[in-house]
């Protein structure tokens, strides 16, 4: 397989948005569940994805992208070279695609997208498929011990899922989420991210509706494929100084994830069962342990203490940062704010239209004084700012729409100034990846 030749000319931002925009209207459809178009490419690619060093494969609706942080960070701290593969970026498209520890260059990743274009030829292709076709290219092509690739969507007919031998797959907490390309029930959806087991290779499970399980085992059985499943192989509990892991005879006391949440302690717990699970790696409990305190996920729970948004608050506001987009994320960022000292809590939201924004909101509802909804911008597929303020009144929270982050959060500091005197509040963004991508770039 020979590599790309290199890009023709310097490249820059400007160069590689465009080849990105150019690349989206290569299919009708955004998304459009098939491996029948990433398996041609590839062979016209010398398969690259038939080259790769082990593959770890996570599919999940909640957790599967903390897993995977959690994981690598582990494993570096290890002293593995570790590839990673992860959507959506939220500021720049390069966050998608890690080689051996940093991510890609504007250079490297125009001339890959180039070649794949130019292999491609102009046949329909998603975007997500050929961008996930240059990634293998770059796994190919840069020594690692190890490649961790979490699924866009589903599993079974998800893009990354033509690995044929991974090393260790993983099924994170699987919920209602993508109904329209999943189906409307938790077995349905289960039955696509169980996808990803294969034949004879070991699956680590975190916790599951009875639903999920059952097609789980029922995949597993039919693929002889074991199951390491928590709360019959493996478990983790929060304790009073950290958590602490245990798998058959195994015991390990660990400190607390850097990550704020208890969810966050079932995904660290579920890395850890990873980390300990993948043959041919050694990764000791202190290098899971440095990983649980240096693990970097941006949007998870992140507090922002300056930028413009921060600087409009009154001074003592804190102001978080949540990339939670479906019901079961947002009942874990309830749980999450209720550990928290409490106080006056204001809500600034905006979601994409193919989500259940009622689902997320309700849990929320109770905790919030009030809540600013927007359109994420730039995002053709973001509910309107009224239609998310209509189904956040739908459960009881007060809102109203506001044109941008920037007005929606003057409008939230002068009611916490009117409200709440001089006692300190919070403020809490969330709803969707991409807006937190938004809020992160604009805040920056």
């Amino acid at each position: 397989m020979a590599p790309p030749p290199p890009a023709a000319a310097e490249p820059n931002k400007d160069h590689l948005g465009i080849i990105l925009q150019r690349l989206m209207a290569l299919h009708p459809k955004a998304i459009d569940l098939s491996l029948e178009r990433i398996r041609a490419l590839l062979a016209k690619l010398g398969d690259p994805h038939l080259v790769l060093p082990p593959v770890f494969h996570v599919a999940g609706s909640k957790g599967k992208g903390s897993t995977t942080a959690f994981l690598r960070a582990m494993a570096e701290a290890a002293g593995y070279r570790v590839h990673a593969y992860t959507s959506p970026h939220l500021v720049r498209f390069n966050e998608r695609i890690r080689l051996a520890g940093r991510l890609i260059d504007d250079e490297k990743l125009i001339a890959l997208l180039e070649h794949c274009e130019r292999i491609n030829a102009g046949q329909p292709i998603t975007f997500f498929e050929i961008t996930t076709a240059a990634a293998y290219l770059a796994f190919a092509e840069i020594p690692a011990d190890l490649v961790l690739l979490e699924t866009g969507l589903g599993g079974v007919a998800d893009t990354t899922n033509v690995i044929p031998q991974p090393r260790l797959t993983a099924i994170t907490p699987i919920g209602i989420d993508h109904v329209a390309f999943l189906g409307d029930t938790i077995a349905k959806i289960a039955t696509a991210k169980a996808g990803i087991i294969k034949p004879g290779v070991p699956c680590v499970v975190g916790p599951q509706p009875d639903e999920a399980m059952a097609v789980i085992a029922a995949q597993a059985a039919a693929c002889r494929a074991p199951l390491i499943r928590h709360g019959r192989e493996w478990t983790v509990r929060e304790t009073t100084d950290g958590m602490l892991w245990r798998q058959g005879e195994q015991d390990i006391r660990l400190p607390h994830p850097a990550l704020l949440g208890e969810h966050q302690i079932v995904n660290a717990g579920t890395a850890v069962t990873c980390a300990r699970n993948l043959a041919g790696f050694d990764i000791p409990p202190d290098a899971i342990a440095h990983g649980l305190r240096g693990v970097d996920w941006p949007a998870r729970m992140q507090r922002l203490n300056k930028g413009p948004l921060v600087d409009i608050l009154p001074p003592g506001t804190e102001l978080w940062l949540d990339g939670a987009h479906n019901a079961m994320a947002g009942a874990a960022l309830a749980e999450t704010l209720n550990i928290l000292p409490p106080k006056p809590t204001w809500l600034l939201a905006g979601m994409l239209n193919t989500k259940d924004a009622a689902g997320l909101l309700r849990p929320l509802a109770p905790l919030m004084r009030g809540a600013r909804c927007i359109s994420i911008p730039g995002e053709i597929n973001s509910l309107s700012a009224e239609d998310l303020a209509a189904a956040a009144r739908s459960v009881g929270l007060a809102a109203a729409p506001a044109e941008s982050a920037e007005a929606a959060m003057r409008q939230i500091a002068e009611t916490i100034r009117a409200e709440a005197a001089s006692a300190p509040a919070r403020v809490v963004i969330t709803g969707s990846l991409y807006l937190a991508g938004r809020i992160l770039a604009e805040n920056s």
